[in-house]
């Protein structure tokens, strides 16, 4: 039953300018080929009875019967067809008005009676359990498909059949639809048996086009976060379980963030990688961190192909061998491609890669250069189109609306043909796709948060021209609890014993290193960092801050909330294991560029609680400031002063400031609505280091600290 909740989706549909749900993609449990399973069902609806069951527009009437020779009522007809088109049964439709229609039934009639499909026998009755004549059979058909009509046909060579429904009949019989009853009789009263009915659907299914299924698992910004490895391997067990094509792509940012990484440079999370078996992955900027050597060896014991049309690693010395041109239909495993097509049941689908230009200023690639990703992209759409795929997955690490000169949104908007972003490098947590539909066919962007929290799933239904007709997606949540705290996905034995022998051993002893000292205690209790300034919380801001003027020498100021602090550490020798207890979130750095009115509501939003507790509550680094909490909310800052080299000058509201933070914050956690502003206008970059790293980084470069309060915060009324 778990596998059948976490799995259960439905498709949008873009139709006629709105937004519908298609039915699901996953096949009927025991539902038999060509409708075998059925005692009733002749050669003749095999195929159609198999196409309804196994897309649960219909079931049987018992599960050896499917009533080929029964009626259809009127009622029965819509629900199938409404399923058929791919209707949401919980979408909001206008109510039709009819009083017999039975609550099963209602959502299908008032969304086909919504769309001017259906009508009643007269006002306030549908009619719900009469028969649906061959002659309605005809106009609904016409009308739920959109099918072509000659409005001048007023007769047919049927003599049965009347002018009002004589362009009807005519157009599914030209069609192939169906056929009369003899060549001069249509049946036009005849009640609509159900195999008839079937046989309908499935005819209209193959007369609107062909339509393909594709179903994507993605990752990204895992950041070597491997606890849950063996749980991770069970849900993409699972999904492959119920669709066994699917592909399973990485985002990138495989690289660096926990000990994990430090210990082994990326190859402990590569075998679990090639134990479930990824199709494609991109590359990050935090491949690039220790250079191109560690990334060189993980490319080279990969059991997958890499796709990247934007990095050139021409004049770099270990990786330049491992690159080929241009796009591969039979990618070797190990290898770097600009795109590579992949097979799924007969379509070709095209995958190309993208990283941020900004990976030159915020990691170490050394000689790697980074194209224009509007024009690589263009080049690689254009390059697939040429070789006939029409299905095209943009495999991205720029993030989803990130400020640092590159974003999913905009690739979207300005470059035509790609179906599918799978994005990364923003952590954003997209709990559904994005449908971005400014060009001329519209695109679905994806992204599933950060450090192997979720598997990413997405759906995705292409017409016969490869456009994007339906989509459905939803993160699955690798450390979901039952109600009794145990896991809802369980281990997968063979990952929890390569994990539990081969890696962590040696990641817990890590956790031992001293990493520094410090002279005194370093406060940060719940009640201390939440209320006022510590010496921790100044300690971490000045990390913080001295990590970003490396990347943008304008950086002046730090804000780091007090919710994200989580422990105090003792005089004396400072571990990996207390500074992982400190900071356990793993938070990445972000670059605000914000006005001083803006930095000034900040401080307000942080001391509204004063002097009770608020996990908002902001230490800083860069700036001083005082409050009165004796004053309203909002009303309580009184001074605000930046360092500048000079000296502290006074906060101005109009001056514009780069300030670091994290990305929680920066995104308009805590409340942080200036925050979240500025991140939507695209005003804020995000380089991704991750906290405790810049935090064990600036103890090693300082490897005896005495920090104090200092007077940065101040509450003139205590």
């Amino acid at each position: 039953m778990r596998k059948k909740k976490a799995l259960s989706r439905k498709l949008l549909v873009l139709t006629a300018g709105a937004a519908i749900v298609a039915p699901a993609l996953s096949p009927v449990e025991g539902a038999s080929a060509k409708g075998a399973s059925f005692t009733d069902v002749s050669a003749r609806y095999a195929e159609a009875v198999s196409y309804l069951t196994s897309k649960q527009i219909t079931n049987g009437l018992t599960a050896s019967r499917f009533g080929t020779d029964v009626s259809i009522s009127r009622v029965d007809a819509a629900i199938q067809l409404a399923t058929a088109l791919g209707l949401d049964p919980q979408g909001a439709y206008k109510i039709a008005g009819f009083t017999d229609v039975p609550a099963r039934g209602q959502w299908a009639v008032n969304a086909l009676a919504e769309k001017g499909i259906l009508s009643g026998k007269k006002p306030g009755t549908f009619a719900s359990h009469e028969p649906i004549t061959r002659n309605e059979m005809a106009r609904l058909a016409t009308l739920a498909y959109e099918l072509k009509v000659d409005e001048a046909v007023t007769k047919t060579a049927f003599t049965d059949v009347s002018p009002k429904w004589a362009k009807y009949v005519a157009t599914l019989v030209e069609n192939g639809i169906v056929q009369g009853k003899t060549s001069s009789h249509f049946g036009s009263a005849d009640p609509v048996k159900r195999g008839e009915w079937a046989l309908l659907l499935y005819n209209l299914h193959k007369v609107s086009g062909k339509s393909f299924d594709l179903t994507i698992m993605h990752t990204n910004d895992t950041h070597a976060h491997i606890e849950n490895a063996a749980r991770k391997v069970t849900a993409i067990k699972e999904v492959r379980g119920a669709k066994p094509d699917a592909l399973l792509l990485d985002a990138g940012d495989v690289f660096s963030g926990t000990l994990y990484f430090n210990e082994y440079l990326g190859q402990a999370d590569l075998e679990f990688m090639n134990l479930v078996g990824y199709d494609a992955m991109t590359f990050g900027n935090h491949e690039f961190d220790l250079g191109t050597k560690p990334l060189a060896d993980f490319i080279a014991k990969a059991k997958f192909p890499f796709v990247s049309s934007n990095v050139n690693f021409t004049s770099d010395e270990n990786i330049k061998g491992y690159q080929m041109n241009g796009i591969s239909a039979l990618p070797k495993d190990g290898t770097v491609y600009g795109g590579m097509i992949k097979e799924v049941n007969g379509e070709k689908v095209g995958i190309f890669g993208l990283t941020t230009a900004e990976t030159k200023e915020i990691s170490s690639p050394g000689k790697v250069a980074f194209d224009d990703y509007l024009e690589k992209s263009k080049e690689t759409v254009a390059a697939f189109e040429k070789q006939g795929v029409n299905k095209i997955i943009a495999l991205t690490h720029i993030g989803f609306q990130d400020g640092g000169g590159d974003n999913d949104r905009t690739l979207a908007k300005e470059v035509e043909g790609i179906d599918v972003i799978v994005g990364g490098h923003s952590h954003d947590q997209l709990k559904e796709p994005v449908l971005e539909t400014t060009g001329k066919e519209p695109t679905v962007i994806v992204q599933a948060n950060e450090y192997n929290k979720f598997l990413g799933t997405l759906d995705v239904n292409f017409d016969k021209h490869g456009k994007v007709i339906g989509q459905a997606g939803k993160l699955i949540e690798i450390d979901a609890k039952n109600a009794d705290g145990t896991y809802v996905l369980k281990d997968d034995p063979e990952a929890a014993n390569i994990l539990a022998e081969k890696y962590k051993p040696a990641v817990d002893e890590k956790k031992k290193t001293i990493v520094g000292k410090s002279a005194v205690a370093l406060n940060g209790e719940r009640a201390d960092v939440r209320t006022k300034e510590t010496n921790l919380g100044n300690l971490i801001t000045d990390s913080m801050l001295e990590k970003a003027k490396t990347i943008n020498k304008n950086a002046v100021i730090a804000l780091q909330n007090g919710g994200g602090i989580r422990a105090s550490i003792n005089e004396g020798d400072i571990t990996l294991d207390e500074v992982l207890t400190v900071m356990p979130f793993g938070n990445s750095l972000a670059i605000m560029n914000i006005t001083g009115a803006e930095i000034r509501a900040a401080l307000e939003h942080s001391v509204k609680e004063a002097p009770g507790q608020s996990g908002g509550f902001l230490q800083v680094s860069g700036l001083t400031f005082t409050y009165d909490s004796s004053k309203p909310a909002g009303e309580r800052v009184q001074t605000v002063e930046v360092k500048k080299p000079s000296g502290y000058e006074p906060l101005s509201d109009q001056e514009s400031y780069v300030v670091a933070t994290n990305t929680f914050t920066a995104k308009g956690g805590d409340g942080y609505s200036m925050f979240g502003k500025a991140y939507q206008e695209g005003r804020v970059s995000e380089p991704g280091f991750v906290d405790w790293e810049m935090f064990r980084e600036y103890l090693q470069a300082n490897p005896d600290v005495a920090p104090q309060a200092e007077q940065r915060i101040t509450d003139i009324h205590q």
